[in-house]
Order: C-alpha cells, then sequence, then structure tokens
C-alpha cells in the first residue's frame, strides 16, 4: 500500500488498524510527510530546527517515531498465531503477566504504560497458542493511539476470535501520563486498572475469583 499525502485513504479511528499494511514505500512517504508537518508545528511554536543543534534533526525523529514505533501496530499485519494441539485435554485457567504496556493516549497524546494479565480457559477439544503471542497481541493493540477501556476490549476480542476459548479475561493496570504530567499533576503511582471477560470466565463467578487472585499473586512477585 502506496501512502500518498494528497490521496489519503478514508479515516479510521485512531485504534484501529488501516484497511492493508503499508508497504516499504508507503512508510517511507508517511515518515517524510509527517516530518513536514512536525517542522510547521515547531515554526508555529517558535522551535528553531534549522539552527538549533539539538532539534535540527527532531522533525524526522519525531516523525520516524510515530510511525515506527508509538503508532505501529495501526500500519503492520497483526501477529500470527503459533497453535498447539491440546493433547492432554487441558480445561483449566492459564493467567499470563505481567506483560508490558507501552501506549499513548488518544486524547492528549501522552505515554500509558503499565501491565496486562490475561486469562484462558482453552477449550478440551481446542488448541493452545504459544505464550509469546499473548505478548505480541498486547504490544500490537497498544501500538496505536488508544483508551485503556478499548484497548482491554480489542486486545480479548482478538484473542476470542482468533483462539476460540471457552473464557478468556484481559486486566489491564497502567499510569496515564495525561494525568501525571499535565492536569491535576497526580502521584506517578496513580494507576487505573480495567478488566474485561468472556464465555464462561463473565459468566462463572469462581473463575473470575481465580483469575482476580493470580493477577494479585503476580503483583505481589513483581514487587519482590
Amino acid at each position: 500500500m502506496n501512502f500518498h499525502p494528497r490521496e489519503m485513504p478514508p479515516p479510521r479511528l485512531s485504534n484501529e488498524a488501516l484497511g492493508e499494511p503499508l508497504d516499504e514505500a508507503g512508510r517511507a512517504a508517511m515518515i517524510a510527510a509527517a516530518a513536514r508537518k512536525v517542522e510547521e508545528l515547531f515554526d508555529i511554536l517558535r522551535i528553531d530546527h534549522r539552527n538549533d543543534h539539538n532539534t535540527r534533526e527532531t522533525p524526522m525523529r519525531v516523525a520516524r517515531m510515530f510511525v515506527e514505533e508509538i503508532l505501529e501496530g495501526r500500519y503492520t499485519a497483526p501477529p500470527r498465531i503459533t497453535e498447539f494441539d491440546n493433547v492432554q485435554a487441558y480445561d483449566q485457567l492459564i493467567v499470563t503477566g505481567p506483560i508490558e504496556v507501552r501506549s499513548m493516549c488518544a486524547h492528549h497524546l501522552m505515554p500509558i504504560y503499565g501491565q496486562a494479565y490475561i486469562g484462558i480457559l482453552p477449550a478440551a477439544d481446542g488448541k493452545i497458542i504459544g505464550l509469546s503471542k499473548y505478548d505480541r497481541i498486547v504490544e500490537y493493540f497498544a501500538s496505536r493511539l488508544q483508551i485503556q477501556e478499548e484497548m482491554v476490549k480489542q486486545i480479548g476480542q482478538y484473542i476470542v476470535d482468533m483462539t476460540k476459548p471457552r473464557g478468556l479475561a484481559v486486566r489491564i493496570s497502567a499510569v496515564h501520563m495525561c494525568k501525571t504530567q499535565r492536569g491535576v499533576r497526580a502521584s506517578r503511582r496513580s494507576r487505573m486498572v480495567n478488566t474485561y471477560y468472556w464465555g464462561d470466565l463473565s459468566a462463572n463467578a469462581d473463575f473470575k475469583r481465580e483469575f482476580i487472585d493470580e493477577c494479585a499473586i503476580l503483583d505481589r512477585e513483581q514487587a519482590d
């Protein structure tokens, strides 16, 4: 997919991927176009990006950072899922975490960082996916402009659609720098926690309790 600044594709929500991944030429064109816009912003803010040795290359650095890192999940294909046969018909709860979350607030373009925990109730006659894939899925949906309430659902829905477990839970605990670095300037320890459930993990209170207990254990182990 080539990117032509004057022939932009239909707009999509900021936390959605494009209809198809950017190819190398499209990525380069987007970075160059974005760098020019950052230069314009610096001019408006009266930041000298031509003569100041500190900011001379900053517009290009910022443009590349947004396209290749912060918003990478919008422009690349979803991670491939590696599946394994559930040979022993394992059907009990699996919890993995903490998985690092690094995202960007869609409201103020400030970092969101924290941890995700995922609970899976595999189907006895279904598949089990490699643990590292959960990390890659979290990274994929975090690498775009987000709000945490939607990110937790996007991560879980993708796993449900791709792997068809009996139940699933996704919990995110994160610091929002739009709250700690601006506005009320809250303590950097101030976090937001939210959880979303699917299938048997939504309907069964015992499974929910087990998932939360396991998350608490992993939290304590991380603190130690």
